[in-house]
């Protein structure tokens, strides 16, 4: 049987979370609600729930034993580092790559993680990328915006060539969109069910619109979430591209094509959906993922729909692409 490998999976540090009570305002703070003692708040509304699985590795490797989970690539979810100047900046990014480092170091076997970048200042950010790279990191996260700012703004342009010299594969997890107070996203909570995946949706559609993988082509990057919206809108972006000039001004290829050189992970929720990744992307860039520890991350639910694909296929996004793209 083929080994299991999540890449969509998450670990706090309490360093890093004193930090951003200390440094995050005035858009992030960190408040009680209800029984819940530290709830990350974005802008006054609850963001993040920051849960005990986040911080007890010995509770992990016990879940991920009982899930039948062989490995888990971690990675900071949101807001990650991106708040406070350079120096919070670049602290908050040093604690969770050691932290996460010092986690492979005692399980090394069972865990992997991707770098955190305090992208908004490249000169230190690629310095950390070198640093985070001999520490042993097998990828970079990144989300879906840096503090509003998109992937492909020219600021970034020298991480992202750091990045594509580099190898490492960089894993995309989604924020808060920019204009959510004006979506009334607060309302219902709609920032994790919709939220999340407009965010990614955005950031890797402007990716493909605006040449970024073909001025970057080593670059292996992971959609989270099943690429947001991406496999079910991909015809329209494609006949966006055909019609529309600003759409194909900047690529050498449709949308549809650049969808088969993106990775996406399995935490959909549902066969059918991921069963449009695998048709969409092809099934040597699907990649198991559960989201756990957050609330609605689901190692086990996510291994049956995997596990249900069948073939051959089923091998491919249980581990064996996750050891390819990680060379592990």
């Amino acid at each position: 049987m083929s080994a299991v490998i999540d890449v969509h999976t998450h670990m706090l540090n309490k360093t890093w979370l004193s930090l951003l009570r200390q440094h995050g305002g005035p858009r992030y703070s960190v408040e009680p609600v209800g029984a819940l003692a530290d709830v990350i708040h974005m802008d006054g509304a609850p963001f993040m729930t920051p849960l005990p699985e986040m911080f007890d590795y010995d509770l992990r490797i016990k879940n991920m034993n009982k899930a039948k989970v062989d490995m888990a690539i971690i990675s900071l979810t949101c807001p990650n580092v991106y708040w406070g100047g350079a120096e919070v900046s670049l602290e908050a990014a040093k604690i969770m790559n050691d932290d996460l480092a010092a986690a492979q170091c005692t399980y090394p076997d069972r865990i992997r993680w991707f770098a955190s970048l305090p992208w908004q200042y490249p000169v230190v950010a690629i310095a950390e990328l070198a640093r985070a790279q001999a520490a042993g990191a097998a990828g970079v996260v990144v989300l879906g915006n840096i503090a509003g700012k998109s992937l492909t703004d020219p600021d970034f342009a020298t991480i992202w060539q750091a990045i594509d010299e580099s190898g490492l594969p960089v894993f995309v997890h989604p924020t808060a969109p920019p204009g959510v107070s004006q979506m009334d996203a607060a309302t219902h909570n709609l920032v994790p069910p919709v939220g999340f995946l407009f965010d990614t949706s955005m950031a890797i559609a402007r990716c493909i619109y605006d040449g970024f993988f073909d001025r970057y082509p080593n670059i292996k990057m992971i959609a989270g979430h099943g690429g947001g919206a991406l496999p079910f809108i991909v015809g329209r972006l494609d006949i966006c591209h055909e019609r529309i000039p600003s759409c194909g001004a900047h690529t050498k290829d449709r949308p549809s094509n650049y969808m088969r050189r993106i990775y996406v992970d399995s935490v959909v929720f549902r066969q059918d959906a991921l069963q449009m990744c695998v048709d969409v992307c092809g099934p040597e860039n699907v990649l198991y993922g559960s989201d756990y520890p957050h609330n609605i991350g689901d190692m086990i639910g996510c291994l049956g729909r995997v596990d249900a694909l069948g073939g051959e296929t089923r091998h491919l996004v249980r581990g064996r692409n996750a050891e390819r793209i990680f060379k592990l």
